[in-house]
């Protein structure tokens, strides 16, 4: 098997991919505008790309011998499935759940705690706290709080099982109500997907982890906003886009909600010449937690992905079944 990687970030974990050199495939690391692509894409049984290096349909067109198209992550929506061959099998991987529910837990404690204001002032030389500032606001534990988690697919199991394990009590809405929780998950309260604004409305911490889809696009609006406590706060670990960004900026400038922790954006820059992933300065705001990106980039979630990917396409050399196959509609 000819294996190609695009995705910059698993040339970092070759030892893994080829299996410290033993691997019986053969390995090329290139993307963008490297000649090699051109070069071996005739020869490719297995692509291995991801959201932000996706294939091309004139990629995929110049690959007669594909076989695989292995995804780096879990997301697929920037895969251009209508030019991908139906005898061409689609895979993914995951394992970013723990990682990105610690990610959600670390900016929700930042937010309770008043962590952005005290760094900020110790940064200017300001010593301020309750014992030295009559008004200054006591921060709060997550123990005992109400996590309201909008999308409970590995991801908001993920988050939800830790908020247990923290001792908060934990809320969530399912296309589903009756279908089976996750071990190790406790829920006090699961409602139809109707119910949404039912869960906002009761919860001290909202994580979104809803998938992209045109379904879901501005799923938290203005009104979904209005329905959180004036003390909650809203992290959003999904996709931009799920969350209507001018609300957002307003319902945090008005104070309307307490705040708001930003992994994910309304735009992906690449490069320094990009635009600014929003279209609104969130950077000005006092109470925003902002992150590019990076809630599931830990060195143990991508080494976990290589390990799939290399299993995968062994399993393909030896017509064994693969692992986290993804059906297409």
């Amino acid at each position: 098997m000819h294996v190609l990687v695009t995705e910059p970030i698993m040339a970092r974990f070759t030892d893994v991919l080829t299996r410290n050199g033993d691997s019986p495939h053969e390995w090329t690391f290139a993307w963008d505008d490297d000649p090699r692509v051109a070069e071996v894409a005739p020869t490719i049984d297995v692509l291995v790309c991801s959201s932000a290096t996706p294939a091309t349909p004139e990629l995929l067109a110049s690959m007669p011998r594909l076989k695989l198209l292995h995804v780096t992550g879990a997301g697929v929506d920037k895969i251009p499935l209508e030019a991908l061959p139906d005898d061409v099998r689609l895979a993914n991987t995951y394992h970013h759940g723990r990682s990105i529910a610690e990610h959600v837990m670390m900016v929700s404690m930042m937010l309770l705690r008043g962590i952005l204001r005290s760094e900020a002032d110790m940064r200017r030389g300001v010593w301020s706290n309750v014992l030295v500032s009559d008004d200054y606001p006591f921060g709060g534990v997550l123990a005992g709080r109400t996590l309201g988690v909008v999308g409970f697919g590995e991801i908001g199991s993920s988050v939800a099982r830790l908020g247990s394990a923290l001792g908060m009590r934990i809320r969530t809405v399912r296309r589903n109500p009756d279908a089976p929780v996750p071990e190790g998950v406790e829920l006090d309260w699961v409602g139809p997907d109707t119910a949404l604004h039912e869960l906002l409305a009761a919860s001290d911490v909202v994580v979104v982890t809803v998938p992209m889809s045109e379904e879901t696009r501005g799923l938290i609006d203005a009104a979904a906003l209005a329905a959180m406590l004036p003390s909650a706060v809203l992290v959003n670990v999904a996709r931009g886009p799920v969350v209507d960004e001018h609300a957002l900026h307003d319902a945090l400038t008005a104070g309307t909600i307490a705040g708001a922790g930003i992994d994910v954006w309304w735009r992906n820059p690449r490069d320094p010449d990009a635009p600014p992933p929003s279209h609104l300065d969130f950077t000005g705001l006092p109470n925003v937690v902002l992150t590019p990106h990076q809630s599931g980039h830990t060195a143990e979630v991508f080494a976990q992905r290589a390990q799939d990917i290399t299993d995968n396409v062994d399993a393909l050399a030896e017509g064994r079944p693969l692992r986290n196959p993804v059906t297409r509609s």
